[in-house]
């Protein structure tokens, strides 16, 4: 058994030793529950959903699980999505030098250092179960993650009658479509647990460009051409230490071997490693408090914009989880432009059903991020 808990720790530091910066994409929030927390999971996820965000959770929890869920999230940096629709409304007929005056201002914003969009998106069946201190995971599901911004600065021009404003955006996309079996052990009446995924994945990857060209619209998908497909292996290791009824920690290191896929344009999108570790405190048995960070900063699909989370959260039960309520923020601490995004959702579970429900929004730079489960678990 020494022998054993020796090897596996061994396995987890292995991933460890790749905290740095990464080629990787941000650390998508799968789960209604994990985005009412703040996209906080790596230390209270022991269901299905554990296949994901720690598979060591799955052998903390002795329960038959099948999970189906889907989330989404939208990052919009320094407003370009207000300035591209300033791009559309454009006048290009007018000359008065307010609206080239107007011009520039829409140039200016559009040119900023930072200035882009983000998406996120994962669906997916997940499901979980146990025979005796062993437990088994497994999902198919699709995590996309795609990053829009400025290729060629935009440029102002009047003469003919006209003012023009020109320049060029571009988008970088990645869909990892993955069959995942993960297994984990629990060690000494659950003080620790040890688990490890095997990820089949098949990454789609899309690159194009567009135009930017005043009083006409901004359209990337018509410019993105067939994807590039590829096949890859991803590994992921964790750990959960449970030195008492009322404390948990959590670590997770995914893509430790670093799965690589073809673009379209000749290149690769490389995975590295990411880290995160997580912490959740119960001080009564019905409220979880939670917090996840980002042990790694890992780069985005935009050039330049890096992404390093740290999510707060707190759940609260009522009448024996009945109903979950659920509230949270997270703030990408890598990202200068980045603001406090608040989060909440809520639960509610009958018998064997559970639907959950979690939503955020950055109020002042208007991204967005959504989940909805369901879930039946025994």
């Amino acid at each position: 058994m020494k022998r054993l808990v020796s090897v596996s720790w061994a396995i987890v530091l292995y991933g460890l030793c790749w905290i740095g910066s990464a080629n990787a994409v941000e650390f998508a929030v799968v789960g209604a529950r994990a985005v009412g927390m703040g996209g906080a999971g790596v230390a209270v996820t022991s269901d299905a959903y554990a296949t994901y965000w720690n598979p060591a959770g799955l052998a903390m929890t002795k329960t038959i699980d099948i999970r189906v869920g889907v989330s989404a999230q939208a990052i919009d940096r320094l407003g370009i999505k207000d300035t591209i629709d300033d791009v559309k409304d454009f006048n290009t007929s007018d000359i008065s030098q307010a609206n080239i005056n107007k011009a520039n201002e829409i140039a200016n914003r559009i040119n900023r250092a930072g200035a882009s969009l983000s998406a996120i998106g994962a669906a997916g069946v997940y499901i979980k179960g146990y025979y005796g201190d062993h437990a088994f995971g497994f999902n198919v599901s699709d995590v996309a993650t795609a990053g829009m911004f400025v290729s060629r600065p935009v440029t102002v021009t009047s003469g003919g009658g006209t003012v023009s404003l020109n320049g060029q955006m571009a988008l970088n996309g990645l869909e990892a479509r993955q069959a995942v079996v993960s297994y984990a052990y629990a060690f000494m009446d659950r003080l620790f647990s040890l688990g490890v995924s095997a990820k089949l994945i098949q990454g789609a990857a899309y690159t194009g460009t567009a135009t930017i060209q005043g009083g006409n619209d901004v359209s990337l998908s018509d410019n993105l051409g067939k994807a590039k497909t590829s096949t890859a292996f991803g590994i992921d290791v964790g750990a959960m230490f449970r030195p008492s009824s009322w404390l948990r920690a959590g670590i997770v290191a995914k893509d430790i071997n670093q799965p690589k896929f073809d673009t379209p344009a000749g290149g690769e999108f490389k995975l590295n490693p990411q880290v995160r570790a997580g912490v959740a405190l119960n001080p009564w048995d019905t409220l979880t408090l939670t917090a996840d960070v980002d042990v790694t900063k890992n780069e985005t699909l935009v050039p330049n914009i890096k992404s390093q989370v740290i999510s707060v959260g707190a759940e609260q039960t009522i009448l024996s989880e009945l109903l979950s309520l659920r509230i949270g923020a997270f703030k990408n601490t890598a990202d200068a432009n980045s603001y406090i995004t608040p989060t909440a959702g809520f639960g509610v579970r009958v018998f064997a059903l559970r639907v959950d429900l979690g939503d955020g929004y950055d109020f002042r730079e208007r991204g967005a991020l959504a989940s909805g489960t369901v879930a039946m678990t025994f």
